[in-house]
């Protein structure tokens, strides 16, 4: 139970680390919360213009939930030792709180991001090639359409079942479990992206990179 519970503490507080935030104000560019979305992910820190800004907040953002995974799998076991199936589901209880932590940080009144990166970064750190086959249908999603947003919520959507196809290839561990937990992480996902869903149906989503006022997230 110890390594549950300091799992999901580690994870969370990794998550939380509100890297678009500190980059854009160390940046002098201000508050990216006061811009488009509000949000402090990489798509909303585009918004400011500053493309390099935007790059660094998404490797980051994905770096922080590939940290919680991996130290959930190397650190733990190490400190307090358990049998390989309770490290697993260590690095599973991670991997939802570092995501958790990076869209509710209790630093920023529980109002954060919405998560692409940070799942990207527990995919590739749970099962890469699940990792690599969300960011390919991110990319294909995004270069065809220009909108982030559907090309989270695609991403998302097919995410588990591609978790459940790479472990019957045996690129993934605990086949349904692990598709179970892919699939809560992209229902997560798509509720952070309920604004934007409506924004789609109604035609007024922005496109990549498009500015716009600012508006609740």
């Amino acid at each position: 139970m110890i390594n549950y519970v300091i799992a999901a503490v580690v994870g969370y507080l990794l998550g939380s680390i509100p890297f678009g935030l500190i980059i854009t104000r160390a940046a002098g560019v201000g508050d990216v919360r006061k811009i488009g979305s509000g949000s402090i992910g990489a798509t909303n820190v585009l918004r400011t213009g500053r493309r390099e800004l935007a790059a660094m907040t998404l490797l980051l953002d994905a770096a922080k939930g590939f940290a919680a995974v991996a130290l959930a799998r190397t650190v733990l076991p190490s400190l307090f030792p358990v049998d390989p199936t309770t490290t697993l589901y260590a690095t599973y209880v991670a991997a939802v709180a570092a995501f958790i932590g990076h869209c509710y940080p209790v630093w920023l009144g529980f109002k954060g991001g919405k998560g692409v990166a940070t799942m990207i970064g527990v995919l590739l750190a749970l099962a890469w090639p699940v990792g690599l086959i969300f960011c390919a249908v991110w990319l294909l999603i995004a270069f065809t359409q220009k909108i982030s947003s559907l090309s989270a919520i695609t991403a998302a959507v097919t995410a588990p079942i591609f978790a459940y196809v790479a472990f019957l290839m045996g690129w993934a561990p605990e086949g349904i479990v692990f598709a179970l937990v892919v699939a809560l992480l992209s229902i997560l996902l798509i509720v952070r992206h309920s604004a934007n869903i409506a924004r789609l149906m109604a035609g007024t989503e922005p496109k990549i990179g498009q500015s716009k006022s600012a508006e609740p997230s």
